[in-house]
C-alpha cells in the first residue's frame, strides 16, 4: 500500500521525497514497481481516472463500449472486459432510459398518409430521410413543447424549436430550420406521427414546397418512430427533464447546449460506428 501511495503522488512530490517520508527504500520502491501485476494495478489506477473523466463528460450515460470508442481516440486501446471490470470497480454506472407521455393527438379529420417508412430507419445519403415529432418538457411555469426533426443518415438533429404551446407553428418551425441548414432536393421522405400538427393543412403544404414524400406512423404504433422516441429518452435522461430543471429560457438554453453542441458534435452512437453525428457525417463525406 506504500508503494502504491508512492506512486499515485510521484508526479506531485520526487519518489526520493515520498521514500524518506515514509520510511521506505527508494530500490525497494522500484522492486516492486518492476513487478509486472504492481505495473498492471498501477496502469488500471491511471486507466480509472482517465474512464471516469470520459464518463462524466458524457453525462454518466456511456459504457464500456462507448468509453472504449473514446479511448481509442486517445490512442489508447483497451479491452471493453477490463473497462468494465474498472468502472464497477469505480463505481461508475450507466443511467437508464425512461418512458415518457405522448404528445400525439390522432383524433382528428385531416388526412394520414400511409407509412412509407415502414420501420427502415437507415439512409445511405443525408437528406434522404427525415423523421420528426413533439415531447413535453417540464419547466418552472409548466411545460413547454419541443419538435425535433432527425435526419436518420447520421441521427443529426437537423431542426428544432420549443414553444410555450402546441400549436401547428411549433413543427413548422423546426422544420424551417431543417430545410434552411439542409437544403433537401426533391424527394425527402419525411416520417412522423399521425398528430393533428403534422397532419395540417399548414404542415402539409410545407411539406409541398418542399417537393417531400409524407410518411406517417400507423396509429398507435410508437415503434414506427422509434428513432425520435430513443432521441427523446435520451434527451431526457441526460437533462434530468423528468423534472423541470429552471424557467422557459434556462430550459431553453440547456436544450440548445445539449443538442447543438453535445449530442450532434460530440455524443458518440453505436448505430454510427460510436462516432457523433457530425463526425459521421464528415467521416462519410471523405469517402465519396
Amino acid at each position: 500500500m506504500i508503494y502504491q501511495f508512492i506512486e499515485q503522488h510521484r508526479h506531485q512530490y520526487s519518489i526520493e521525497m515520498l521514500c524518506r517520508t515514509l520510511d521506505v527504500g527508494v530500490s525497494g520502491y522500484f522492486a516492486w514497481w518492476r513487478r509486472p501485476e504492481n505495473r498492471y494495478q498501477v496502469e488500471d489506477v491511471a486507466l480509472t481516472e482517465i474512464i471516469r473523466t470520459i464518463h462524466e463528460g458524457s453525462r454518466g450515460t456511456y459504457g464500456a463500449p462507448r468509453v472504449q470508442a473514446a479511448l481509442v481516440d486517445e490512442g489508447k486501446r483497451v479491452s471493453r472486459a477490463r473497462i468494465t471490470r474498472l468502472m464497477k470497480a469505480a463505481g461508475l454506472k450507466v443511467r437508464c432510459k425512461r418512458k415518457f407521455r405522448t404528445t400525439t393527438q390522432s383524433n382528428h379529420r385531416q388526412p394520414v398518409a400511409d407509412n412509407l417508412l415502414n420501420r427502415e430507419f437507415t439512409a445511405e445519403q443525408p437528406n434522404q430521410k427525415w423523421t420528426t415529432d413533439i415531447t413535453y418538457v417540464p419547466v418552472a411555469e409548466g411545460w413547454m413543447y419541443l419538435a425535433v426533426v432527425m435526419d436518420l443518415f447520421s441521427r443529426k438533429i437537423v431542426g428544432w424549436a420549443m414553444r410555450a404551446t402546441l400549436h401547428t407553428e411549433l413543427v413548422v418551425a423546426a422544420l424551417d430550420m431543417a430545410q434552411q441548414i439542409r437544403r433537401p432536393g426533391r424527394g425527402l421522405l419525411h416520417h412522423s406521427d399521425q398528430g393533428v400538427q403534422y397532419a395540417s393543412h399548414e404542415y402539409r403544404q410545407a411539406l409541398e414546397r418542399l417537393k417531400a414524400l409524407q410518411s406517417m406512423s400507423r396509429k398507435g404504433e410508437c415503434w414506427d418512430n422509434a428513432a425520435m422516441e430513443s432521441f427523446f429518452a435520451t434527451l431526457k435522461l441526460e437533462l434530468n427533464l423528468d423534472k423541470a430543471q429552471g424557467n422557459r429560457s434556462d430550459t431553453r438554453n440547456l436544450v440548445f447546449e445539449w443538442i447543438e453542441v453535445f449530442y450532434n458534435r460530440e455524443r458518440r452512437h453505436s448505430s454510427l460506428g460510436y462516432r457523433s453525428p457530425t463526425r459521421f457525417e464528415e467521416h462519410r463525406a471523405t469517402l465519396n
